[in-house]
């Protein structure tokens, strides 16, 4: 199904870093690319393996506003100044060093996969450190410093791309790409999300559907506290697919956010990467069969950085590269020991996740 697949490996992402304490660790990211490698998946003949890039101020600008892009260059050069308005300080977004370029190497991996999906021939492309759903044009928020998902978006649509779907399965609500785009009938926006009620951002519930022309074209699916994967996969099904196929995109953009699962410390979900295979599955299909293949993917969310995040995007990655029906449950052993090294803790030896859920929802 998939004839070629671009793995976009951007070492400045881990720069992005708000400091110890803070849940949305870079080695989250790092170990996704070593378990990828570990498996063999960037050695298949279909894969690439390509290096992403800095996006440039001009790029950045296609979202986000002047100010708030000097402000962000300013804070993380550490020069004083009222930057608790552009959303930056204690709590979510804490300030950190050289904030402006670990930000934009992740926005220019974005472009880097976008560029290869619409110039390059290539069918698919995942940026692990990508999926920075949360932050506005003039301002960061959630953990979100520069939104690099509709800054993808937005070079496509100024590089001959006529219509584009992003699909949100992060369990925080896809604020920043509906607010973005919510009156741009070019853009589909769909977010399967835990409902506001109960969580950050508090928005995404049905009656958001986008303004003028674009009326229709935002879909929100707020789910309870609790859902399960049948509950789930239930809701997808019966939105994602016949939504996006309606829609006819160029291409199909994805948000793989697992911090849906049952053990994540930041919300109320019960899902196991029982989910994530099937997720996997139908937008691949869903790539194919609606948007003639192109299928640009980003991370985003989960804070069970070791024992569940990368074994979640390996899943989604491996479904890309047309290699999930044959790769080995039980991950590489290599892998293993370095990852339960740097958790202090052992993680999980198989991509399906444990029976049984281990006690407390430790950061790791």
């Amino acid at each position: 199904m998939s004839e070629s697949v671009a793995l976009v490996v951007t070492p400045e992402a881990k720069g992005y870093d708000h400091g110890p304490q803070h849940p949305l660790r870079p080695d989250r990211v790092l170990l996704t690319w070593d378990l990828i490698r570990s498996y063999g998946l960037d050695r298949r003949d279909n894969v690439a393996e390509v290096p992403g890039r800095v996006a440039t101020d001009d790029e950045i600008s296609l979202v986000h506003t002047d100010e708030f892009i000097d402000a962000t260059k300013r804070a993380g050069h550490g020069e004083s100044g009222q930057w608790a308005r552009f959303g930056y300080g204690p709590g979510d977004n804490p300030i950190f060093r050289n904030m402006h370029e670990a930000a934009a190497a992740v926005a220019g991996a974005s472009i880097a996969g976008a560029e290869r999906v619409v110039s390059n021939g290539t069918e698919h492309a995942f940026n692990a450190a990508g999926g920075l759903h949360h932050a506005m044009p003039d301002r960061a928020s959630g953990f979100c410093v520069y939104d690099d998902p509709a800054i993808a978006i937005r070079w496509m649509l100024a590089n001959g791309v006529e219509r584009v779907a992003y699909v949100d399965v992060d369990v925080h609500h896809g604020d920043g790409p509906q607010a973005i785009f919510y009156d741009d009938p070019r853009v589909l926006t769909i977010s399967i999300h835990e409902s506001g009620r109960y969580l950050f951002p508090g928005t995404g519930f049905e009656s958001e559907r986008g303004r003028g022309d674009a009326e229709g074209t935002k879909v929100n699916v707020p789910l309870p506290p609790r859902t399960d994967d049948d509950d789930w996969l239930a809701a997808f099904r019966a939105v994602v697919p016949q939504r996006v196929r309606d829609f006819q995109p160029d291409v199909l953009v994805t948000q793989l956010g697992c911090d849906t699962h049952r053990t994540d410390p930041l919300a109320h979900l019960e899902l196991t990467t029982r989910s994530y295979r099937e997720a996997a599955a139908m937008l691949h299909e869903l790539a194919h069969e609606a948007a003639g293949g192109r299928w640009l993917a980003t991370g985003g969310g989960g804070y069970q950085w070791a024992k569940v995040v990368p074994r979640a995007w390996t899943i989604y990655f491996a479904e890309m590269a047309g290699a999930a029906e044959d790769l080995p449950d039980r991950v590489p052993d290599e892998w293993h020991a370095e990852a339960s090294a740097r958790a202090g803790a052992d993680v999980p030896a198989t991509l399906t996740d444990p029976p049984e859920e281990p006690e407390g929802h430790a950061w790791w």
